[in-house]
């Protein structure tokens, strides 16, 4: 095959990495819910994650990446006329537009896995299986086209969201949100000790996420350029921040930090900075990853005064800390760090803080409204949640016929 003209060989080669390394976020994430649910649930929390891959990769081949980035309709949707990758050919910018189609395949694929942590122990799989698709469709495609596509109303508005801090985490925190709150909590909650069955494997789902989320970060800047590596400093820098600041946290309330929360801290800091990483320096990286260990540790601890079972806080930790990311992307965006951004409040223009809020609460209110449809559609078809006498014996042997670890 002849080589299209305008194909940039270093770009494409880095985008075929950061492609690769965002796919391997989902199997982290799988390991990373997987260690903190019980022993007789941990098949079916990797399968949450495993079975996205393909259900959602195959939604946005049909029609997922056409909603997302096809022709624009209001400002609201994309067309069809891409449907199946029709007509998917030739170069996007510098790289081939079928790397572009998998590189963002892959954001929609992990997004409504992130939302499995609210539900985990107690969702029935064909439940789990429908919410995804018709999420997938009707939540995650609209958001991505408002705020990524150039025809998109906040994009228009001139929204910053350099790598899904509303378009993945707000949506997904928020959607699990309603979703604990429509599914209720599980059986013993605010009673029993429901502890995680295998620390190390949530750490090393957290190691993996760390590692991909370079790809999910710089790759953003889709090419091997200063923009990108602004990207991976920022991010490294904001884990970093989020992680001490999470166990500082634990530290003086607890008196010991835990494993548990110096990972949980570190994903925070990642959310955090997902939405400003090319648009800060690295001092605000830092501020930013720091604050997001913190606030999302005490949304964490709030969630059993406010009485919802967000079983692996997947709002306290993505819905939380992408909303704090998006807002804090307008008090530190800096046209001197990236002059396809705009300037953020410390830097004289208030206005972008308003627009990063306008953003924060469309997508929001947009993901919370869409969810609790979806979820009526669910109750109303398959159903959401497995029966008692299910969730007391495990999703894996009830909804898989499998058992993790035989004696």
């Amino acid at each position: 095959m002849e080589p299209t003209s305008g194909i940039d060989h270093g770009d494409t080669a880095w985008m075929l990495v950061a492609t690769a390394l965002v796919l391997l976020m989902t199997p982290g994430l799988a390991l990373f819910y997987g260690g903190m649910v019980r022993r007789k649930n941990v098949l079916g929390t990797l399968m949450h994650s495993f079975f996205a891959m393909g259900l959602v990769s195959i939604q946005w081949v049909a029609v997922g990446y056409s909603l997302a980035f096809g022709r624009d309709h209001s400002g609201i949707v994309g067309g069809l006329e891409m449907a199946l990758l029709n007509g998917v050919n030739g170069a996007r910018g510098t790289i081939p537009h079928l790397v572009f189609v998998a590189y963002q395949g892959m954001f929609a694929v992990i997004t409504p896995a992130l939302i499995a942590g609210a539900f985990a122990e107690r969702i029935k799989f064909s439940g789990y299986v429908l919410f995804t698709l018709l999420w997938a469709t009707l939540v995650y495609d609209p958001v991505a086209h408002w705020v990524w596509a150039e025809g998109g109303w906040l994009y228009r508005a001139g929204a910053l969201d350099f790598a899904g801090g509303t378009v993945v985490h707000l949506i997904s925190g928020v959607s699990a949100l309603v979703l604990a709150r429509a599914i209720g909590p599980r059986i013993g909650f605010g009673r029993d000790k429901l502890i995680p069955h295998d620390v190390p494997m949530t750490v090393l789902g957290a190691g993996l996420l760390l590692f991909g989320w370079i790809g999910f970060n710089a790759g953003s800047a889709l090419g091997a350029n200063e923009t990108a590596g602004l990207a991976l400093t920022t991010t490294w820098i904001a884990a970093s921040g989020g992680a001490l600041s999470w166990s500082a946290a634990e530290w003086w309330k607890h008196g010991k930090p835990s494993t548990l929360g110096t990972v949980s801290g570190l994903v925070a800091g990642l959310v955090g900075i997902t939405p400003a990483a090319g648009f800060v320096g690295p001092g605000p990286a830092l501020a930013i990853g720091a604050a997001a260990g913190l606030v999302c540790w005490l949304a964490v601890m709030a969630k059993g005064r406010l009485g919802y079972d967000d079983s692996l806080d997947a709002f306290g930790i993505h819905g939380v800390g992408g909303l704090l990311g998006a807002l804090l992307t307008g008090v530190f965006a800096s046209k001197a760090w990236n002059a396809a951004g705009q300037d953020g409040l410390l830097r004289g223009n208030a206005a972008q803080l308003g627009t990063q809020g306008i953003g924060v609460v469309a997508c929001g209110l947009y993901a919370a409204v869409a969810t609790a449809a979806i979820v009526v559609v669910v109750k109303a078809t398959v159903g959401l949640r497995v029966d008692e006498a299910d969730e007391r014996e495990g999703l894996d042997t009830t909804q898989h016929g499998e058992e993790a670890y035989n004696p």
